[in-house]
């Protein structure tokens, strides 16, 4: 009888999963064949997340069927081991990401323990994707509203018509800034959704790194001459093979960062060297510093910090970021030491070779 209980359970088992794949097979299919229709072009990693929410949602309507048609034959007991399964499928599908099945709810044989370990597995995954969701919407509402109650309170201002020339220029200087901030956010927004999806092409090629990396130097002149800031490049010669293109933009949001947080008069320092089959990038500011409690966050999205950051100094949290992709996609390292007060170090260790 055991042996009997075992097969068929097993059984059970198979039909069940095989179930699961062709209401996913499905949910794919018919959100497919709706952007077709709709003509709508969407990231990978929003459709993916789509798809994967319109298949929790059919397999769950469609199991809940099953099982009230089960329970009024007598095929299934009220709250036998599938049936519990069921119920935690139907809650996901409903948005209740917070169901967890525990050895309480299922005494069962391996194959429906197993079901019940990938159910928790994917309410778990599902929690921190929707908890992802709301903390990015509710970013990127703060980082859209600032700028844009700035805007909306300065153009009412500009009505007055009893303004002098000179407050008209002001008022007309803060919104072309904030408008700058918005851009600066959207573009941003779009360079870390593509990033995520990988719809940016990874194009490696070898190039002269230290000729990259003076010539940015170069570029950024004017932010850093403003200031009298005092740069000093200790560059070998370094020959890499990596993306160019978005090396080129790392390196800009590195020193950018550095501009920005490094006094008047202050000095940064940018080193490059190759020690075997790594290069590694140093850039030493003696700016306001990072809190040591924050350094672990620096790279996360839309991070800020009261203590280290002025203010003043406006940004979106997404410049280090982008750099932390950036170099992870190239298979490389990144590390932050700071001292509130003393300045901030970012090393960069790269492979030679993709």
């Amino acid at each position: 009888m055991k042996v009997k209980h075992k097969i068929s359970g097993l059984v059970r088992f198979i039909l069940m999963l095989i179930f699961l794949v062709i209401m996913y097979s499905a949910a794919f299919f018919i959100t497919d064949y709706i952007y077709k229709i709709l003509d709508w072009e969407l990231n990978e990693l929003l459709n993916q997340i789509i798809n994967s929410i319109f298949g929790l949602i059919l397999t769950g309507l469609m199991l809940s069927i099953i099982r009230k048609i089960a329970l009024s034959k007598g095929w299934m007991r009220k709250r036998d081991a599938f049936g519990t399964i069921i119920e935690a499928v139907e809650r996901i599908a409903t948005g209740d990401f917070s169901i967890r099945l525990d050895d309480d709810d299922i005494h069962e044989h391996y194959p429906v323990a197993k079901l019940r370990e990938s159910v928790n597995k994917m309410a778990l995954e599902l929690d921190k994707m929707e908890n992802m969701r709301q903390e990015f919407i509710s970013n990127v509402s703060h980082e859209i509203q600032s700028p844009l109650t700035s805007i909306s309170g300065f153009a009412e201002i500009l009505g007055n018509e009893e303004l002098s020339l000179e407050e008209r220029q002001h008022y007309l200087g803060i919104i072309r800034i904030e408008s700058k901030r918005l851009s600066r956010l959207s573009d941003n927004l779009l360079q870390l959704a593509s990033l995520d999806a990988e719809t940016i092409k990874f194009e490696p090629e070898v190039y002269h790194l230290d000729e990259q990396v003076r010539n940015l130097i170069l570029a950024c002149e004017p932010q850093w001459a403003v200031k009298k800031v005092e740069i000093e490049l200790v560059l070998d010669k370094v020959s890499i093979t990596a993306d160019k293109d978005m090396l080129t933009q790392a390196w800009i949001n590195l020193i950018n960062n550095s501009i920005k947080y490094t006094p008047e008069g202050g000095r940064i320092k940018i080193e490059l060297y190759q020690e075997s089959k790594k290069v590694l990038f140093k850039i030493t500011d003696t700016g306001i510093g990072i809190a040591e409690e924050d350094q672990k966050h620096i790279f996360e999205r839309f991070f800020k910090t009261d203590k280290s950051r002025q203010r003043s100094k406006k940004g979106n949290g997404l410049g280090l970021s982008i750099v932390k992709k950036i170099i992870d996609m190239h298979h490389g390292e990144i590390e932050v030491d700071s001292k509130l007060g003393e300045g901030t170090s970012f090393t960069v260790l790269l492979p030679v070779k993709q």
